[in-house]
């Protein structure tokens, strides 16, 4: 028995059926089903023969490889409409991936943005590319979590030089440029605009400032383009001095040393991708380089004294640290909400420490890392009790560091307070 004829994936622009080459004609002329988005099968309508059963697959997207399976089997020929090339954030990869190679034809169009980019007459192999074509998450604001759809589009933002974005009419150009002044980098981009690609009224906005481009409209659909002004300022990705972080005054010094610090995230062994907790954040400073640290990530952190909330919230606001969310309360309330952490920090417990060893254990995934910093014996002895209870292998380090101060023309060692560092790892089951 002969294999059924593989789909047809099409790629095609606003420009409709004058823009398609002459073999997506014909598959879409030999079709006897076209399954698109309404605005695409539109584009085709008065070429299309009337024998031609269409399908339109908007809200109706996870039903696609069915329909084109069952027709294949009943040895119906199948085109699917995509936008530009299906395989720039389309649709290609998951059909794909839900059919198999053998069973689609990738027919592509120039991606909207490779024509955006054509038009702004700006190179863009170098470009990140990331879609915010995605459910309308409402506006970014400070501390918002990797469920936001403009979230791949602010991470980018913090290290790449060169972004090209697609958008959706919630997530607008006026949208994303509100979302970079919030997230502090205001002065640091240009943005521009390529609307109605492949339409007569095509139109650029070049260079904007993000400022201006925040109280402007533009008309759909559209690509925007990103470009840095100057490069991106390369600080330490972690080791910073105590100083470098807003404290609470007048208890100046109430922050987890950078001794004790640096030894700590070393204990957590973090990924570029790592979901981390910090409880009791204090001014945020272990979640803050822990943030730097897994880049990919994203760190949710708890502290309930106020101060010391905002505080992290300004230190956050310094490093521009998109990927960390801070809730002003007391742990264990709101950790139910989180997803399950690679690796978890305790700095305070608020009294709770027991109760929150045994929940953090049965949370971390497989692998994951406790760690936890006290200054008390008591602390140190409730904590590894309550490791020894659920069973947890577990080992303790004592930090105990002294920094130079000048005394008359020479250089004295002052001792810090020590303390023990409290490592445990889930063990895979």
């Amino acid at each position: 028995m002969n294999s059924p004829e593989p789909c047809a994936l099409i790629g095609i622009l606003d420009d409709g059926w004058s823009g398609l080459g002459d073999t997506a004609r014909a598959r879409l002329l030999e079709a006897d089903l076209v399954i698109g988005a309404q605005r695409t099968l539109d584009l085709i309508a008065a070429c299309r023969p009337s024998r031609v059963e269409q399908r339109t697959m908007d809200g109706q997207l996870g039903r696609v490889p069915e329909w084109i399976r069952t027709a294949r089997e009943a040895g119906r020929s199948v085109a699917v409409l995509a936008t530009g090339d299906p395989l720039c954030h389309g649709i290609g990869s998951f059909l794909v991936g839900k059919l198999g190679p053998d069973a689609i034809d990738i027919l592509p169009a120039a991606s909207t943005l490779q024509l955006a980019f054509a038009r702004l007459k700006k190179s863009w192999p170098a470009a990140k590319v990331v879609s915010v074509h995605s459910r309308d998450a409402g506006e970014w604001l400070t501390g918002a979590t990797p469920d936001h759809g403009l979230y791949p589009l602010v991470r980018a933002a913090a290290e790449h030089t060169l972004i090209g974005a697609f958008t959706s009419p919630e997530n607008s150009p006026d949208r994303i440029a509100r979302a970079l002044v919030t997230a502090g980098h205001g002065d640091d981009f240009r943005l521009s605009v390529a609307a109605r690609l492949a339409l007569p009224d095509e139109a650029l906005f070049i260079d904007l400032p993000l400022t201006d481009a925040a109280a402007m409209h533009f008309p759909d659909p559209n690509i925007v383009v990103l470009e840095r002004l100057a490069p991106p300022q390369h600080r330490a990705t972690f080791g910073f001095e105590d100083a470098d972080f807003v404290q609470r005054a007048p208890e100046k010094g109430l922050i987890t040393k950078q001794e004790a610090r640096a030894l700590s995230l070393a204990k957590l062994r973090l990924r570029p991708d790592s979901l981390v907790w910090d409880i009791g954040a204090g001014s945020g400073s272990v979640g803050l380089e822990a943030a730097r640290l897994a880049r990919n990530g994203h760190v949710w952190a708890i502290e309930k004294n106020p101060g010391d909330a905002a505080n992290a919230r300004e230190n956050a606001q310094r490093l521009r640290a998109s990927n960390y969310t801070l809730i002003e309360g007391k742990a264990p309330a709101s950790l139910d909400t989180w997803p399950d952490p690679d690796a978890v920090f305790i700095g305070g417990s608020g009294g709770e420490l027991a109760e929150l060893v045994r929940l953090i254990l049965a949370r971390l995934a497989p692998g994951g890392r406790l760690v936890m910093n006290f200054v008390t014996l008591e602390n140190l002895a409730t904590a590894t009790a309550a490791l020894n209870e659920a069973g947890a292998a577990w080992d303790v380090v004592q930090l105990q560091a002294a920094r130079s101060q000048p005394i008359l023309d020479m250089h004295r060692l002052a001792a810090q307070n020590p303390v023990w560092i409290v490592s445990a790892t889930k063990e895979s089951p």
